[in-house]
């Protein structure tokens, strides 16, 4: 730097003279001789995108800080997504810019500044997810059994999505939806979200089917190459996909987020293609020996109650003997039933006739009527005339008028009458005189037909008096005169 500023003085004992811009570049030929390419370790701070595709930050440490760019053609090979607070180290060149009189870094390439400060980074996000509730296990779903659609998410070059099409092939064909992904590098975090949210979304009506089982996977990797599968927003997708979701992400002994989100975590893509299906030979022996099961299950049972039932039929009784038995009782009830009936029947004639004895005649009780009503139609003219002397008598003492006593009178007589009117139709001589005849055979009445026999002599007793008939017919000169062949 002496000797260039040395060309550029006019005489050596005087003090030089320069240009502001030939200042500006010779501090900025010095700076990037003097340093060439550098690798530079701080914090990101002040970071700033700018609508042209530019990244503007500062690193900085304890003691310092530098400015720092990404030019847009640079951005997309970072190999990270830079963000405040992140610790990294920065490749590029130094450079200065001198119309601001500063100078900067100028960064090609990022990378995490170590292990210790990435892991620290990603146990801070898994702790804020699990207290959000991103982990439970009750958020967590069953596998189906046999998916119909597998989708995959993953690269679409590489051994991981051979190895996942290999094993399904092998265990039990199924139709693999694949949405192809960068797992690695700037915007593969973008990527796999996006494609994680794409399937959540599809709803199985139109031409893309919608898969039953869900995987995410990759290879294995440095913990800088698996980061995209500890990004904030792939976790949180993979927690909100409603398709039950496996992870493979790395070999057995790597962790990311996604697998603390998924349902089921596999420790490598073809034990994730293990997981969504069943081996089809397995299956269809484990089919088999169950029908066996069942069949053999379903013999004993039949056997077992036809057992019961044969030990069911020699307890019951011998049908055609309980018949016998039971037509033998009712012939024997028939009998016992024809015996008793006619027995039954002239028990109660007999009853009944004897009854009809002790009842009076018809003419006996017509006679008493007669002579109870005589005494009382007697009695009640001898009471109206003694009434009407003494009314006639108190009538002349107190000289009354007669016509309450006639009214009176009058009244007593309309009675009498209605009572004789009663009296007169409730007689059996009325009923004979409307046609009615009176038959008795030797001074009994006649109730049944089948009581007279062919040839007997019985009275009809009508209205005006009584005549002899027979039953039966006969010839007219062997009829008794006075008599009636009924």
């Amino acid at each position: 730097m002496n000797e260039e500023f040395a060309a550029a003085a006019p005489s050596a004992g005087n003090v030089p003279e320069y240009t502001v811009s030939e200042i500006s570049g010779a501090i900025r030929r010095t700076l990037e001789g003097t340093f060439g390419r550098v690798r530079v370790r701080g914090e990101i701070t002040e970071f700033k995108r700018y609508p042209s595709g530019h990244v503007y930050f500062s690193l900085k440490d304890e003691n310092g800080k530098i400015s720092g760019v990404v030019w847009r053609g640079s951005v997309s090979r970072l190999g990270l997504v830079p963000e405040n607070g992140l610790e990294i180290i920065a490749t590029g060149k130094i450079s200065a810019y001198g119309e601001r009189s500063s100078y900067q870094l100028v960064v090609e390439r990022m990378e995490y500044a170590g292990e210790g400060a990435l892991l620290a980074r990603i146990e801070r996000l898994r702790q804020k997810l699990a207290e959000e509730g991103v982990f439970d296990a009750d958020r967590k779903r069953l596998l189906p059994l046999l998916p119909r659609v597998i989708g995959v998410v993953t690269s679409s070059q590489g051994a991981v999505l051979h190895d996942i099409r290999t094993t399904l092939a092998r265990r039990f064909p199924r139709f693999m939806l694949v949405w192809p992904v960068a797992v690695q590098g700037e915007g593969a975090a973008a990527q796999v979200k996006a494609a994680i949210e794409g399937f959540s979304r599809l709803d199985g009506t139109g031409p893309v089917p919608r898969p039953d089982v869900l995987i995410v996977a990759r290879g294995g990797g440095s913990l800088e190459d698996l980061m995209a599968f500890n990004d904030e927003g792939v976790v949180r997708a993979a927690a909100a996909c409603t398709i039950p979701l496996i992870s493979a992400v790395g070999h057995e002994t790597d962790t990311t987020l996604i697998d603390f989100a998924s349902d089921r975590r596999a420790p490598t893509p073809t034990a994730a293609a293990e997981m969504a299906v069943p081996v089809r030979t397995e299956l269809l022996a484990d089919l088999e020996h169950r029908g066996a099961r069942a069949l053999g299950a379903l013999s004993r049972q039949l056997q077992t109650s036809r057992l019961r039932l044969d030990r069911a039929a020699n307890a019951l009784p011998d049908l055609p003997s309980l018949l016998q038995t039971a037509r033998m009782r009712l012939d024997d009830r028939g009998r016992r039933l024809e015996v008793a009936l006619p027995g039954f029947v002239q028990k109660q004639r007999v009853a009944l006739v004897a009854v009809e004895r002790h009842m009076p005649s018809v003419e006996t009780l017509l006679a008493a009527r007669r002579t109870r009503l005589a005494l009382l139609g007697s009695a009640l003219q001898n009471g109206q005339r003694h009434m009407v002397q003494v009314r006639e008598a108190r009538l002349g003492r107190l000289r009354i008028s007669p016509a309450p006593l006639a009214a009176l009178v009058r009244e007593r007589r309309a009675t009498l009458a209605g009572l004789g009117g009663q009296l007169e139709a409730v007689s059996p001589q009325a009923v004979l005189a409307r046609g009615y005849a009176l038959v008795t055979a030797h001074g009994q009445p006649v109730t049944s037909a089948k009581a007279l026999t062919q040839g007997q002599t019985v009275q009809l007793t009508f209205g005006d008096g009584s005549r002899d008939a027979t039953i039966g017919t006969q010839n007219q000169q062997d009829r008794p005169q006075g008599q009636l062949d009924l």
